[in-house]
This record gives C-alpha cells, structure tokens and sequence, in this order.
C-alpha cells in the first residue's frame, strides 16, 4: 500500500549490490529518511536476485519474498542493481530512485541522486550532491585533545600514487607535531609495501590499525575520538566521511591525473572549504576549518526525498490551500 495518511510510515526497499561503498550510501540515506519519516527499510541484494534483460527493459517484476510489505519507495545504488530496479519501476504507487549516474536514461525512474563532478545539471528530478552520501552525522562537539587520524587509500586510475611520497608526509606530519597521538589506517588498496613500513612505526603514541581486522564502527567511533583527520585524496568516500564529521580534515598530496572526475569532485571539495590541502596542514591541526555551514550530504539527499514523494497527501493538500491568495 502506498503512504497516504499522515499515520502511516513509509516502506522503503533498499537496492544493493553489496560493494562497501554503494551500501554505504544506501545506509547513509535509508538512516536519515528513518529518523526523519520513521521509514521501515528493507534490504534486496541484486546479485541474489536473477533479472533477465527483457524483463528490466519490459519492467516485469521478478517474483520476490512475498512478506516484503510493498513498497512506497525503491532506492538502488550501483551498476549492479540496475536491472532489478528497472523491472520494479512500474509497481503501483511506487517511486524509483537511483544513486550516482545510471547507465539507463533518467526518464525510465522517477529521481536520480548524483554527485556533482559527474557533470549532470540538476533538474526537477534529480538532485546534484557535493561528493557521496555516507552514514556519518556531524559531532556536536569536536575533541579538544591533541589525536589525529591519518586515512590511507592506494593506486587509483585517478592519481599517480607513490609509497615514498605518502610515507615521507605521514613521517612529516609525526615530526612536526610531537605532542599528538597518531592513529593509522590503510585499505584494501594499500600496497603491502607501505603498510610494512607503516606498522614499524607503532609505538606510545602511534597506533596502526590493520584495515583487514577493524570492525563496522572502527571509523565512526575513531572519527569521533579526532581532532584531525588527513586522507589519501585517492578515496572521495574516505573524506567524505571525514568532512562530513565537521573535524578538519586535510588532504595529503599526490599528483593529479587530468580529466578524472574523482579529482573534479575533491577539487569542489577543496574549493567548498569542506577539505584542506597539504600546503594548509597548519590550518587543519590548528582546529580550523573552512566549512561556514554543516556538510552533511545524506540529511540533505533525505530531505529532498521526503518533500517529493513522502510528504503525506494530506499534507500536501493543506499546503497547497495554505499558497492559494
């Protein structure tokens, strides 16, 4: 049944195709739309479900779990899920929404949520977002105490990655700023080599994390504990998160690749003030930052959906009335 009373809460599928980073940003939304319309969200994994071309291009459903309530709304992220989300878009009374640029015109759902450096102008039906959704809130307070956070991605077709380069501005960073505590982090993408060379340097006040062995909420529960944060820009995700935090956040730095739409996107990040750049680490351990307003991206992303398709009718009816002279 579609949401039309102001009682009734809104069912809300979530389209996954299980990749960290899509999830993460179904999270991020499907969070911020339950705290604010108390959304009931029920998770679908796309590669669990065996979509025939015919029947995305005919927008035939699949048959599907028949205690799923039905929905109001189906959000899908990633390449992944597009099939299945095109086979359901014509489920009655029920909307379609897809994050990041599908490969499908927009014209077959009902709303896209994209990032800006993806170079789509916005229009009635989608939503252009500064970087990605993601599930971290801004702290009410930030840390007074002297702990850094330092980010590690990897080789990337985005930017000329180089284990030197990285290591030489963490040891940098450490020279520099003797009285902090330093936690570290690399990824899935971090040459083995440089994270060798980074758990040598464990010690008092260096504590290196193995990325393959931190648990769910290791940087959201780290993120909290900073008051700084500085990240490879070869993961827009990683600083993000770190932005969307509201603890100041740097970038380390590494030759750009032209023409990337990663590099556009932290480039918009920069320019915004929600990022620094290397040439401003004073800035970002001094407790300073350029953001004038909160970047929270998935708050934003969840208001944009309930004003268009969750308000209930009701609602709307009253104020549309409210705007008639």
């Amino acid at each position: 049944m579609a949401t039309n009373s102001t009682q009734a809460a809104p069912v809300i599928w979530l389209l996954t195709d299980n990749k960290p980073g899509h999830r993460n940003q179904l999270k991020g939304l499907g969070n911020r739309l339950r705290v604010k319309v108390g959304a009931s969200l029920f998770w679908l994994s796309a590669p669990d479900i065996r979509i025939p071309l015919w029947r995305a291009l005919l927008a035939i459903p699949p048959a599907l779990d028949k205690s799923l309530p039905h929905p109001d709304l189906i959000i899908a992220a990633g390449t992944g899920t597009h099939k299945l989300l095109l086979s359901l878009r014509r489920l009655r009374n029920t909307k379609t929404l897809v994050i990041m640029k599908p490969g499908f015109p927009r014209s077959w759902i009902d709303g896209a949520i994209i990032p800006a450096h993806d170079g789509i102008a916005p229009d009635g039906d989608t939503l252009i977002t500064e970087g990605a959704i993601n599930t971290v809130t801004p702290l009410a307070r930030i840390t007074e105490k002297p702990e850094a956070l330092l980010l590690l991605g990897g080789p990337s077709p985005h930017y000329n990655w180089d284990d030197d380069v990285v290591f030489g501005q963490v040891i940098n960073l450490i020279g520099e700023y003797p009285q902090w505590r330093w936690t570290i982090s690399g990824s899935r993408r971090t040459p083995q080599a440089l994270r060798e060379r980074v758990s040598e340097l464990a010690s008092l006040k260096i504590t290196v994390a193995d990325p393959d062995k931190t648990h769910e909420d290791w940087l959201a529960h780290n993120i909290a504990a900073s008051r700084a944060i500085w990240v490879t820009p070869d993961s827009m995700s990683m600083a993000c998160e770190a932005a969307t935090s509201g603890v100041p956040t740097g970038l380390f730095q590494l030759p750009e690749r032209s023409e990337s739409r990663v590099v556009k996107g932290v480039q918009q990040l920069v320019a915004a003030g929600h990022v620094a750049r290397w040439s401003d680490h004073a800035t970002v351990m001094g407790g300073k930052t350029g953001q004038e307003e909160p970047f929270w991206e998935a708050d934003r992303a969840a208001q944009w959906v309930i004003q268009r398709w969750l308000t209930p009718r009701t609602e709307k009816q009253k104020r549309s009335k409210r705007t008639i002279p």
